[in-house]
C-alpha cells in the first residue's frame, strides 16, 4: 500500500534585512585591529571590518590641522553656541561630538540641528539611545527629560526636518577611529553607557587594566561630565595638574573632554578641548547660564534641578 511522502520540513523565513544606519548602535566593546574602508561621506569612511556580534565599525579621517572634540551638549544651547563662537574665533574648521546632543536640557532640536551642521559626525550617547529607543536606568528626572525630549522631535510639523532629525540619530555610530585615536561616548568596554571615574583608578584596577588594553595609542570619551586624562599606571589628571594641556607623546592616555552643558566637576564653564598633532588642550567657556536655568524652570516636565545644578557645575 502506497504511503504518502512525509512532510517537507517547513523552511525558516529569511532573516531580516539590517535597518541602513542602526547596524551599528550595539554596545559592543573595541578591539584594535586593521581596517578596511570605504567611502562614507566627506571625512568619514564606513569600514567593512565586521565585529563578533556582526555591527560595523567607523572611520574618521580628519584633515590636516586643529581638531574641536566636543561632548555631552544636554540640549544647553546657550553653552553650544558659546562653544561654536570660541572654535570660530580660533580658526577651526573640524568638529566631533562625542555623544548626547540631546537629554535634559530645554533646546533639543536647535542643539540637534547645530550638531548636524557644525559637526563632522556625533556618536551616539546613552540619551541619544534613550530617544531614539528606551531609557535606561535612568533616574525618574533623566527618564521624564527623555519623554518629554522625544515629544519634541515628535512634534516638529515639518516632516521632512523631523525625519532628518529622527534619520540622523538613529544612524549615530558607537565609535570612531583612525590611525591617530579612538573615540566612545562612554568607553572602549561599553561605548554607550560605562562610566569611568577617577575614583576607579583606586577602587577597580581590573577595570582600567581592561580598557587600557583596549586603547592602542590615544581615547577620547565623555559622559562623565569630568574632563581630565587617564593614564596605564593608572592615575587621573585634572586639567588644571597639566596646566590645561596634556602633550602628546608615546603614552597610551584615555582623554575625558568633559561636558558643553553640564559640567559637573564644580565649575560651571562649558568644556571642550583642542587637539593638534603635539597636544590636547582643554578649554573652559562661560556662558548665559542664567538662561538656561530660567528655560528649564519654566517648562514643567523637566526638573528644577536639572537647571540649578548648572550654576555651579554638579
Amino acid at each position: 500500500m502506497a504511503t504518502d511522502p512525509p512532510p517537507s520540513a517547513p523552511q525558516s523565513a529569511p532573516p531580516p534585512a539590517p535597518v541602513t544606519g542602526v547596524e551599528d548602535i550595539q554596545p559592543a566593546v573595541f578591539q584594535p585591529g586593521a581596517m578596511n574602508t570605504a567611502s562614507f561621506s566627506a571625512g568619514i569612511a564606513k569600514t567593512t571590518t565586521t565585529q563578533p556580534n556582526g555591527s560595523g565599525r567607523y572611520a574618521f579621517n580628519p584633515e590636516p590641522g586643529p581638531l574641536a572634540i566636543i561632548s555631552d551638549i544636554h540640549a544647553n544651547l546657550e553653552a553650544l553656541t558659546a562653544v561654536l563662537a570660541d572654535i570660530d574665533g580660533r580658526g577651526i574648521k573640524q568638529i566631533i561630538c562625542l555623544g548626547d546632543v540631546v537629554g535634559y536640557g530645554p533646546n533639543p532640536l536647535e542643539c540637534m540641528d547645530l550638531v548636524m551642521k557644525r559637526c563632522a559626525f556625533s556618536l551616539m550617547g546613552n540619551h541619544d539611545f534613550a530617544i531614539f529607543f528606551e531609557p535606561a536606568n535612568f533616574n525618574p528626572a533623566a527618564e521624564n527629560a527623555s519623554f518629554w525630549t522625544r515629544s519634541q522631535f515628535d512634534a516638529d510639523g515639518d516632516v521632512d526636518r523631523r525625519n532628518q532629525r529622527w534619520r540622523y540619530l538613529g544612524s549615530m555610530p558607537t565609535r570612531m577611529s583612525n590611525d591617530k585615536f579612538v573615540c566612545f561616548h562612554g568607553s572602549p568596554r561599553k561605548p554607550i553607557n560605562e562610566y569611568v571615574f577617577s575614583a576607579d583608578i583606586y577602587s577597580a584596577p581590573a577595570k582600567m587594566m581592561d580598557i587600557f588594553r583596549r586603547i592602542p595609542h590615544l581615547c577620547f570619551v565623555g559622559h562623565t561630565h569630568v574632563p581630565g586624562v587617564f593614564v596605564p599606571d593608572p592615575d587621573f589628571y585634572a586639567p588644571e595638574e597639566l596646566d590645561n594641556r596634556y602633550k602628546i607623546t608615546d603614552e597610551t592616555a584615555m582623554i575625558n573632554v568633559g561636558s558643553v552643558g553640564q559640567p559637573r566637576d564644580r565649575n560651571p564653564n562649558a568644556s571642550y578641548v583642542i587637539l593638534t598633532e603635539e597636544a590636547v588642550e582643554f578649554i573652559r567657556i562661560p556662558y548665559d547660564v542664567e538662561t538656561t536655568c530660567n528655560k528649564i524652570k519654566s517648562i514643567d516636565q523637566l526638573d528644577n534641578f536639572l537647571g540649578i545644578r548648572l550654576l555651579d557645575g554638579r
